[in-house]
């Protein structure tokens, strides 16, 4: 099965650099314009996370596709963060606790970044599991869920922040039911 990972098109939140999550923001005029001039991999179906920006995405990207949301796909809920930039955010030790950690741990009042990473590759095998007759599938998604999928499941094994990848732009896969290969970058 070929598997198209695309992260959600630029925000106004992603312009400033904040954390952003449960915020349910609609792409930005800059991000709409960027997405208009990628070239994207054909699919059979979108799945996307139910949130605004990822299908605001989806329908640009895939006009002609049926989409389906799934509720388990959609960002961290990063809590106290939620919002801020980093500058913001200096100082505070309990940032400072999950920078030192390697963005570990829980976020204050907000998702606990491991149960975070399992959520969304359940999501995506539930998902999966869903459409298995599918032979090509674009995920329309978010950055973190994109890098907790990817880490999970990517043969050779690398790690979370390895699989970083720009608003609007992300991987194309094959998975085999075990484990997924990159194949090319979009």
């Amino acid at each position: 099965m070929t598997i198209n990972f695309i992260r959600h098109g630029k925000t106004a939140g992603n312009l400033e650099k904040k954390y952003i999550g449960r915020t349910d923001e609609p792409l930005c005029e800059a991000g709409i314009n960027e997405l208009r001039n990628i070239a994207y991999p054909d699919c059979m179906l979108v799945i996307a996370s139910p949130m605004k920006r990822c299908l605001q995405t989806a329908e640009l990207i895939y006009p002609d596709k049926k989409i389906v949301t799934y509720t388990k796909l959609r960002e961290c809920d990063f809590g106290e963060f939620e919002g801020k930039k980093h500058v913001e955010l200096s100082g505070n030790k309990y940032y400072q606790k999950w920078l030192d950690n390697g963005g570990l741990g829980t976020f204050p009042n907000g998702e606990d970044s491991a149960e975070f990473r399992t959520r969304s590759v359940d999501g995506f095998m539930t998902a999966i599991n869903d459409n298995n007759s599918v032979k090509s599938i674009s995920f329309v998604i978010h950055g973190g869920t994109i890098m907790s999928v990817l880490e999970k499941l990517v043969v050779p094994h690398k790690e979370f922040y390895d699989y970083m990848t720009e608003n609007g732009h992300g991987y194309v896969t094959v998975y085999d039911g075990q484990s997924i290969e990159i194949i090319d970058r979009i």
